[in-house]
């Protein structure tokens, strides 16, 4: 692809992307565009720009927070670093978010933060100073707080920033009770949640295997029921594609390409989700992985052929000018708006099904409500009723072992003893939530016969949000 054609594709208006999907599911509703204008538009817009002095320089860092929807308080999103920040980005990706919680039914209105650096290039004491005083700029502006927006990791951040803001807040905010839940993804010793590193990659194969264990869909686009034995491709090998090939890679799918950055790796019999990573750390890179082949355009990965699709890196991957040439049969979106609208009716066309972003990756919010709660309550779940369980489970094998005279085995007893630990509860609860969704938006689907999963999410979210408006009493 030309320099030229790429850079077209790159400036493509991601917000306009999602307002095309919006008013192609809004056409099913019979509201008032007043309310339907509301629920598009950011409520709030922060741009921030500050000095901050790295090494003997004064350098000005531009920042941002958005805070899509008030229908539901906090707002919740996370804070990327990245040099491709953008206003547009960020509001975006806040939409992304408010639509997210509806279709999971977490509390939440949309909200997303994004501050203009390159985490690889900077020093750790500075990347450190950057997000402690774009803390203290939230809270000048009282846009972060338990009740009023609740930040989040996102692309170049992690348990480490978390940590920072939540020491910059809680000494400016000493002796809140309730300091802890101003933000999530923090490390379990700082109040964290267990499992919300994997999160999202672990909501997005609970998707995909619940879509894979429907007959009608299955046989819709030729294949089998099931994980086991599907060819599957992941773009990208940040945390959310990394914990997704993991989690396929367990369960029977077969990861016969991988993409980053540099290139990809492609093994029609398989790769090793896990060798793949040692060798990346060893070496720096996926490529030369032993026993696969180099693929040098990243983008050509997504083309050959496979099952099933998951682009889990950055958006507008897939386009107008590379959509005809997908040969998947279903695409996951674990990455925000990978695929344009352009490329969205190519694919359509094509018979392909695509479980859209909205939905699939809602893993992280759904466990950073749970961490939220968590940190609110004041105790780790599970605590008050885990050895309960064991002492009741215990007491029933008891019963069973003396009605039917036999005896049961040490390691069955160890499993059927064990009560559920927090991670057990995070992992459920997830499960749950993630198959639930997954029905709602597929029933709508079938009951109002939609094209597809896009537009029933799309619109199940918009009713969501209308019903709360409309409780709320703002609008008669």
């Amino acid at each position: 692809m030309s320099k030229k054609n790429q850079n077209k594709i790159n400036s493509y208006s991601f917000f306009n992307c999602i307002e095309k999907n919006f008013d192609k599911a809004s056409r099913y509703l019979s509201i008032e565009q007043g309310l339907l204008n509301q629920i598009k538009s950011c409520n709030s817009v922060y741009r921030i720009h500050f000095p901050v002095k790295i090494g003997k320089n004064i350098e000005v860092i531009e920042a941002y927070r958005v805070q899509h929807s008030h229908h539901k308080l906090p707002c919740k999103g996370g804070i990327r670093y990245s040099t491709k920040v953008n206003q547009d980005e960020i509001m975006t990706l806040s939409a992304l978010m408010t639509y997210k919680c509806a279709i999971v039914d977490v509390p939440f209105g949309g909200a997303k933060g994004g501050i203009k650096i390159d985490p690889q290039k900077m020093s750790e004491e500075n990347i450190e100073t950057i997000t402690r005083r774009y803390t203290l700029e939230l809270i000048k502006k009282n846009f972060i707080g338990p009740g009023i927006d609740v930040p989040a990791p996102d692309y170049g951040t992690g348990e480490k920033e978390m940590s920072w803001i939540f020491d910059t807040f809680s000494s400016i905010r000493p002796g809140d009770i309730d300091a802890l839940a101003c933000v999530t993804g923090k490390p379990v010793s700082q109040g964290g949640v267990r499992g919300r590193k994997e999160a999202t990659g672990l909501g997005v194969f609970y998707g995909i295997r619940e879509l894979c264990q429907m007959k009608e869909d299955m046989a819709y686009v030729g294949l089998n029921t099931g994980l086991i034995g599907k060819k599957i491709i992941i773009q990208g090998l940040g945390n959310v594609g990394y914990h997704a090939a993991s989690f396929f890679h367990q369960y029977g799918g077969i990861i016969v390409a991988l993409a980053e950055r540099e290139g990809a790796i492609y093994n029609k019999k398989g790769l090793d989700v896990h060798e793949v990573i040692l060798h990346l750390k060893n070496t720096g890179s996926i490529l030369n992985f032993p026993g696969s082949k180099n693929i040098k355009n990243t983008e050509n990965a997504l083309e050959l052929e496979c099952d099933i699709l998951i682009p889990a890196a950055l958006e507008n991957v897939i386009h107008k000018r590379n959509a005809h040439r997908i040969q998947a049969k279903i695409i996951g979106e674990a990455a925000n708006g990978p695929i344009t609208p352009e490329a969205d009716e190519i694919l359509e066309k094509k018979g392909i099904i695509i479980v859209p972003d909205i939905y699939l990756n809602a893993g992280g919010v759904t466990v950073s409500y749970f961490e939220w709660l968590k940190n609110l309550s004041h105790v780790r779940h599970g605590r008050m009723e885990k050895r309960f369980s064991e002492n009741m489970n215990a007491e029933l094998l008891q019963v069973i072992e003396t009605t039917c005279n036999k005896k049961i085995s040490n390691e069955e007893k160890k499993i059927i003893l064990r009560g559920a630990r927090e991670i057990d509860l995070v992992r459920s609860g997830l499960e749950d939530t993630m198959i639930s969704g997954f029905h709602k938006i597929r029933d709508l689907k079938k009951s109002l016969k939609i094209d597809n999963l896009r537009t029933a999410a799309f619109l199940f979210a918009i009713n969501k949000i209308v019903d709360s408006y409309e409780k709320l009493g703002i609008f008669p």
